[in-house]
């Protein structure tokens, strides 16, 4: 797989895994009672979603330099 594919591919599945791991968060730890749904989901889409894939895309690339052989 080119390194490309494989960035892209560590960029989004670390989006929906840090989207899914903050709103879970949130709806655990906020104390929020009034709109924690809403809290849940823009800490999601625009905070720890975006943490996660760059941290993905960061382990896309590694993955690929680390198996890459002799390329």
């Amino acid at each position: 797989m080119s390194r490309t594919l494989l960035v892209l591919s560590g960029l989004l599945a670390g989006y929906a895994l840090g989207a899914l791991v903050g709103a879970g968060l949130i709806e655990v730890l906020s104390t929020n009672r009034h709109d924690k749904s809403l809290e849940a989901v823009m800490t999601g889409a625009f905070v720890t979603g975006p943490i996660g894939a760059l941290l993905g895309a960061i382990a896309g690339g590694i993955w690929r330099r680390t198996n890459s052989g002799s390329t």
